[in-house]
């Protein structure tokens, strides 16, 4: 075994607002770490106000990786990621860093502790038609949607897993095959990263942290978020583009095409957002090898915990 792989993997997830940027960089200081993002939405160049980014001068001097590395009109893939995250990671270890991997895309994780199946092209139409269907009709309704063309995975998938579910129906309605077919074909394999990957996940109280998505989004709007928008529209993304369907943008893009009002956009926003926490927090209770953190990652507490957790696997993985 190679010394990289007998050092863990650290993860500093949760919903959006709980304060995982501040966690991560106190780890990194006292581990002599390097963050790697693993927020889809802080990959792309030019979208700042609604995206959390560290700004260069409060990163405290901890190198952060993978962050504005691709344009807004390009679809950086799950897989892709996990490819230039393990390249980070290689890099960090082979200079005796610890690795930090800080952002709440859970499927970005997923794709670097999996190995997938050899899997169809996917039509990029489908999924923002799927979150439609999740917003205004609910997971269960996708579920039973996905029971229809692929029972035997709907057995699998509990009605709240809507990203794997929601994942499922991009591969049937893309090539017209249940994803259990090209399973079977050729199953999912755990990756090396899996065995050592380990999770800190936020729980913040839930009012609290609600309260702070709300004044968050308002701050957004006071920062220039329309004005970061039609920038970024002037000077050719267009409004379909991917980067567009983060929270924080989609109902904005929306208003800007006459399609609401600016009052609905803002309200509409910090619901999406709130509702996007919850399902963040779903994910994260159906992974392993997690250790939960109650309170945001900013407070003393946390960050104590956190750090008392993370000296134990690496005294762990050094026996």
């Amino acid at each position: 075994m190679t010394a990289a792989k007998k050092q863990p993997l650290i993860a500093v997830v949760g919903p959006t607002a709980s304060g995982k940027s501040d966690l991560g960089i106190a780890l990194a200081h006292r581990f002599d770490g390097e963050i790697i993002n693993c927020d889809s939405v802080q990959t792309y160049r030019g979208i700042y106000v609604a995206t959390a980014k560290v700004p260069p001068e409060e990163q405290q001097g901890i190198p952060h990786h993978l962050i504005d590395i691709v344009e807004p009109t390009y679809n950086l893939t799950a897989v892709e990621w996990a490819e230039r995250a393990r390249a980070v990671i290689a890099d960090i270890e082979a200079r005796g860093k610890q690795a930090l991997l800080v952002g709440g895309t859970g499927f970005y994780l997923r794709a670097l502790t999996t190995k997938f199946f050899d899997s169809p092209e996917i039509d990029e139409r489908l999924r923002p038609r799927f979150q439609r269907i999740l917003e205004r009709r609910g997971a269960e309704h996708l579920h039973r949607m996905l029971a229809r063309v692929d029972p035997p995975l709907a057995a699998k998938f509990a009605p709240n897993d809507w990203s794997r579910v929601i994942r499922a129906l991009e591969v049937f309605f893309s090539s017209g095959k249940p994803l259990s077919e090209w399973q079977a074909a050729a199953p999912e394999q755990p990756t090396e990263e899996a065995a050592r990957m380990f999770y800190l996940v936020l729980q913040p109280p839930r009012e609290e942290l609600y309260d702070r998505i709300n004044q968050r989004t308002d701050l957004m709007v006071e920062r220039g978020l329309l004005a970061e928008i039609q920038n970024l529209i002037a000077s050719g993304v267009p409004p379909t583009a991917k980067a567009f369907n983060a929270h924080g943008y989609k109902r904005f893009v929306e208003y800007l095409l006459g399609e609401r009002t600016l009052e609905s956009a803002v309200e509409q926003m910090k619901l999406d957002t709130r509702h996007y926490a919850k399902r963040q927090w779903t994910w994260w209770r159906a992974q392993q090898n997690t250790f939960w953190l109650e309170g945001f990652g900013f407070e003393e507490k946390v960050i104590e915990k956190g750090s008392r957790i993370v000296a134990k696997l690496r005294e762990d993985f050094e026996k």
